[in-house]
């Protein structure tokens, strides 16, 4: 039960943070989802810092991997927003900014969790 907590509270924190960074990122009108884009690879960077220091030296509890990993990271990002911002995109026809943000977040996420294992390495 003490692990179910640990998830729930983190991502009840990761999803208020999701809120807040959306909401001052979708301030513009450009129609593209900054919001969401932006809690993706942040999300993915944290991920790869959180799992490179939990992995180097066993630093991490599992009770912290739930809590920082499952729960902030699992609760910060959103893959059905970005679906469903994708479906937005189709169905109003615009291919290119359907092609510039799936690449986009598809490749930055990856490089992200890179960037944060690298960036793990020094801690």
């Amino acid at each position: 039960m003490k692990q179910v907590l640990l998830v729930f509270l983190g991502g009840g924190i990761g999803s208020a943070l999701r809120y807040a960074i959306g909401k001052f990122f979708n301030m513009s009108s450009t129609g593209f989802p900054w919001g969401t884009f932006s809690v993706n690879i942040i999300g993915s960077l944290l991920i790869g810092v959180f799992m490179g220091v939990a992995l180097k030296n066993n630093s991490f509890s599992e009770n912290q991997t739930l809590l920082l990993v499952t729960g902030l990271c699992g609760g910060f990002t959103t893959f059905s927003a970005f679906a469903y911002e994708n479906q937005q995109f189709l169905k109003v026809g615009d291919f290119t900014a359907f092609a510039i943000y799936t690449l986009c977040s598809l490749s930055l996420g990856i490089l992200a969790v890179f960037l944060g294992l690298f960036i793990s390495k020094s801690i």
